[in-house]
């Protein structure tokens, strides 16, 4: 998701995009812009590229919603920083349906990544789809950075399927091994 802002309210969506991954395959997306009925700040349009013309006639949120969520379904979740991406969902939904939220099961690829890819400099988006080798297209826009998280999902389900894990709460409670320090510290043997 893009966003006008880090903090709900007053930010609202700009932009939406997600992939559906089956059987280790994306299958299918959604995306769309949103008109936030709200100015993008100048620093969001500096990085995303996206301007008030641009969603001055994209659907406002509430003409979207049940396509998306006819798209989510009973799926899990996953987003680079989930909780992020949820809250401003759960919001947006919130104001098209009074009293309605996602109660999807979500995963985290931040954390994710954390756990089954510890001996990253760190786990940023950019940083963990170079470790697999998956481009980023379009970043900072909804359907390049989510592309890009289903991908790296996908070899982050074929690295947890390679130590025998096969569902969501065993993901969550996986730990990779540490790396073991194969340099003995000078002078001590």
């Amino acid at each position: 998701m893009e966003t006008t802002g880090s903090k709900i309210p007053p930010s609202r969506l700009v932009e939406i995009g997600a992939y559906r991954v089956s059987r280790g395959r994306i299958v299918s997306e959604f995306s769309s812009l949103v008109n936030p009925r709200v100015p993008i700040p100048p620093f969001i349009s500096s990085l995303t590229g996206i301007s008030d013309s641009m969603v001055a006639t994209a659907p406002v949120f509430e003409s979207i919603a049940e396509d998306l969520l006819d798209f989510v379904g009973k799926s899990v979740l996953v987003a680079h920083n989930s909780s992020f991406d949820v809250r401003f969902l759960n919001y947006e939904v919130g104001r098209a349906y009074p009293g309605r939220k996602m109660c999807n099961a979500e995963m985290c690829t931040v954390s994710l990544s954390r756990r089954v890819v510890p001996s990253l400099a760190n786990h940023r988006l950019h940083t963990v789809a170079e470790h697999f080798g998956v481009p980023i297209r379009n970043r900072h826009r909804a359907s390049g950075d989510a592309r890009a998280t289903a991908e790296v999902f996908i070899y982050l389900l074929g690295m947890l399927r390679a130590q025998g894990v096969g569902d969501i709460a065993a993901a969550r409670h996986f730990r990779a091994e540490p790396a073991r320090r194969t340099q003995a510290r000078a002078g001590h043997r």
